[in-house]
This record gives C-alpha cells, structure tokens and sequence, in this order.
C-alpha cells in the first residue's frame, strides 16, 4: 500500500536536516538507521551508511534511485546455504 499524496513522501528528519546542511560538503559520511525513508532529488551525490540490523553498509545515492526507500539497497538477511561435510574416512 503506498502512502496518502498529501502527506507527501517519508524521510526522517534528521536524516533530512543532516542532508540539507551538508549540501555544500559531499565528502562527509551520513549515518542512519531509517530504511523506510525515500530517497530525494537532493540526496544525489551523498554518502550515507545504513544500518541492516547488524553493520552499517555504505550508499552512494546516484539519480536512478530517487524513488526508492534507502533499505532496498541492503537486505537484513543472509542467504542460506549449506556447509559441505568433510569426508575423512581412510
């Protein structure tokens, strides 16, 4: 289900003022939790590190994700896999 137009997208305040006042300085590194913001216009060029639950994983945000919510870019989980056995009978 999306989110009502008039409320307008979802981005974290803080998240959003950090952005705002480091417009100027795109060298420096934005840390964040919040997955479930959108993506703006003004965050093209920005790297921001995001945090899967676990780690913190580095986004640099180029114009195709505008749209997009920051979690889509890291899953929370692992993809299973079995371990082989050794087989050490001689």
């Amino acid at each position: 289900m999306s989110r009502v137009k008039w409320k307008g997208p979802y981005v974290k305040t803080d998240l959003l003022k950090k952005i705002i006042d480091d417009s100027s300085v795109t060298k420096k590194i934005i840390k964040t939790v919040s997955r479930n913001s959108l993506i703006l216009p003004k965050f093209i060029g920005v790297t921001v590190t995001i945090h899967n639950g676990k780690t913190f994983g580095v986004l640099k945000i180029t114009d195709d994700m505008v749209g997009y919510k920051l979690g889509e870019f890291f899953p929370t989980r692992k993809q299973f896999s079995y371990k082989k056995k050794k087989n050490n009978r001689k």
